[in-house]
């Protein structure tokens, strides 16, 4: 999580209407909830998990955001979870739940609150949540408990399942929509609410959390995430900003820069991950990121120029990822090639190349 997403995050509590191709209303595969239980096999090398958790797992099991003060967040927990899963090390993976657990699922609800910083006293000076941490959060611990046949992580997975769905997952415009956080987003909180995050969707852990805390709304947020991408693309390059508003058709939402941002660069690498990397949203939005030298351009969406290019390998891995299973395209060497850089592009290195390595062999 950069600066730039912190503020965005922090910035909330301050202050549909095309059709779709009928692909984007089938149901979303469980491919990556089925594969996990087809093997042992690590999906993460040791070589790679060491080099990652050596930086940024610390001996209490905190995942530090070392661009942003060395904080720690529900979304990096729950990435710790998922990669510690992965490298098949449930000790480490307990560790990382212990922290969690003890530290920051201080709310009543078995939500956690999105960030604790070291830097304050208490640690823990905001309550709110994040959506996205607490859903990879309990996808982690729902993976876990069955490759480890661990009751209380199923337990516990299934309580922030039925969370969700009780106060997260609502509907706008008869479309089932997920709030970034328990306050700041709704239609009560803001003028231009309710405000979504499409990067928020974690479209790989839907059918694994509609196994915990069954209900249709799981498909149903799964549909409208890929519709509302197909609704939000706006300027030039038809990205979708990061705050999208969706009080009348989807907008880039007020109090936030209108931007394709850190949050969203990862929506690719999420539809990837999900089995939907041939899909055409996946890869126009793939084609539309990349800019010279395969870099990942970050683009202000109303004026269409970049605010930033991003060459660390783990943001320029997702559009080459996407590109090898539309064409065939083999990625780079440099971008399979794990070496930690900061937190954030370096989870997202090893969720791609996980992937890759377990679903597509042949990009490499």
């Amino acid at each position: 999580m950069t600066s730039n997403r912190i503020r965005s995050f922090c910035t909330s509590f301050a202050l549909a209407f095309m059709l779709v191709l009928p692909v984007f209303l089938t149901p979303l595969p469980h491919a990556f909830a089925q594969d996990t239980t087809k093997t042992d096999l690590p999906m993460i090398s040791e070589k790679d998990w060491l080099a990652y958790s050596e930086k940024f797992l610390t001996k209490d099991g905190r995942i530090l955001d070392d661009a942003n003060g060395n904080i720690s967040h529900s979304e990096g927990q729950g990435y710790g979870l998922l990669l510690a899963l992965m490298a098949g090390r449930p000790a480490d993976f307990e560790l990382i739940w212990s922290f969690t657990r003890t530290e920051m699922l201080i709310r009543n609800d078995g939500l956690s609150a999105w960030k604790w910083d070291p830097a304050s006293r208490p640690h823990i000076t905001d309550t709110n949540n994040a959506s996205d941490g607490d859903i990879l959060i309990a996808y982690a611990l729902a993976l876990a408990a069955q490759k480890w046949n661990n009751a209380d992580y199923r337990k516990t997975a299934i309580t922030i399942a039925a969370s969700l769905l009780k106060k997260q997952i609502t509907t706008q415009h008869d479309e089932v929509i997920l709030l970034p956080a328990i306050r700041g987003f709704s239609a009560k909180d803001r003028d231009d609410g309710p405000v979504i995050n499409l990067s928020y969707w974690v479209f790989e852990a839907f059918p694994v959390l509609n196994e915990l805390a069954p209900s249709p709304s799981w498909d149903a947020l799964a549909k409208s995430g890929l519709q509302l991408l197909q609704q939000s693309r706006f300027g030039t390059h038809q990205l979708p900003s990061d705050w999208i508003s969706l009080k009348n058709k989807p907008q880039p939402a007020t109090g936030f820069e209108p931007e394709f941002s850190y949050n969203n660069l990862r929506i690719v690498l999420y539809l990837a991950r999900a089995g939907l990397g041939k899909q055409d949203i996946t890869q126009q939005l793939a084609k539309a990121m990349t800019g010279q030298d395969r870099a990942v351009n970050l683009m202000n969406i109303k004026t269409d120029k970049p605010v930033a290019s991003l060459s660390e390998a783990g943001y320029r891995i997702i559009p080459q990822l996407a590109a090898c299973i539309g064409n065939g395209t083999k990625l780079s060497d440099d971008v399979t090639r794990f070496e930690p850089s900061q937190y954030y592009p370096s989870t997202l290195h090893l969720l791609a190349l996980s992937y890759t390595a377990r679903n597509h062999p042949e990009c490499l």
